[in-house]
């Protein structure tokens, strides 16, 4: 990498730190980055999951206050995340990089839509949970689990936008405040990161000078999105993943 280049992903990882923990989605700025320096999709994903490990704990450090109360409920969680993780992870490695090419663009495009839609849906489905009285299981029961399961096989795969898919689960399926569903999608995204990035230092190559600097970056990055977190405006953030996943698109069509 040049200095430049250097600069860029240090910056990505900064800014993907500081995202991943106020909503999730930061991947959406580094995976683009990295691509831009001349990785393959394959090693700048497996590169940027190891490096947004940091990041993730350090998001989950500035949100502890909110964590309290919630062991049993992150340690089951927990768990779906990493079966979850260690799958998509594998699938990754088993599928051509020629299909991963071809997926990507269609996994980054579901998560913007995502990302526009999840407000409506959650308040719809609050409003749906409200009127027929419905109460909410502490711990979102099995359909939590087994969403959260399922997300997180996403995750493992392509980390983008999975920090939004926990959040729009749980604000569905658990009757409890966003910023303290916001503390355990931190702590879920940690668990899928470090699961993933461990099976890949056995079978995967990385690019340890982009892994180093977005670790630095993201950690960074966590503590600045725990502590702007209750100020961005949503529809800011919102439209700045937007704006960086059609760009991320564009570059993957091109390549």
């Amino acid at each position: 990498m040049t200095i430049w280049e250097m600069l860029a992903v240090f910056a990505a990882g900064i800014s993907a730190g500081t995202i991943n923990t106020i909503v999730g989605s930061g991947t959406l700025i580094t995976f683009p980055v990295l691509l831009a320096t001349g990785l393959p999709p394959v090693t700048a994903t497996v590169s940027n999951a190891l490096g947004l490990i940091p990041g993730s704990i350090s998001g989950a450090i500035g949100y502890r206050a909110e964590l309290s109360g919630q062991r049993s409920r992150v340690l089951r969680l927990s768990i779906a995340a990493a079966i979850g993780g260690l799958s998509g992870a594998v699938l990754l490695l088993m599928l051509p990089s020629t299909a991963f090419e071809t997926i990507v663009p269609v996994l980054v495009a579901l998560a913007l839509v995502l990302v526009i839609l999840q407000p409506r849906i959650t308040k719809a489905v609050q409003r749906r949970r409200d009127r027929k009285g419905t109460p909410t299981n502490p711990d979102g029961g099995p359909l939590l689990f087994v969403g959260l399961m399922l997300a997180s096989v996403y995750g493992g795969y392509f980390t983008a936008a999975q920090g939004i898919i926990y959040l729009a689960l749980m604000g569905m399926l658990l009757d409890d405040t966003l910023q303290r569903l916001n503390a355990t999608k931190n702590v879920l995204a940690a668990v899928v990161n470090s699961i993933a990035a461990l099976f890949f230092l056995f079978v995967a190559d990385f690019d340890w000078t982009a892994v180093a600097l977005i670790a630095v970056g993201s950690a960074i990055g966590g503590q600045l999105g725990a502590k702007i977190g209750r100020r961005l405006p949503p529809t800011a953030l919102r439209a700045l993943i937007v704006v960086v996943g059609t760009f991320a698109i564009i570059q993957l069509l091109l390549r």
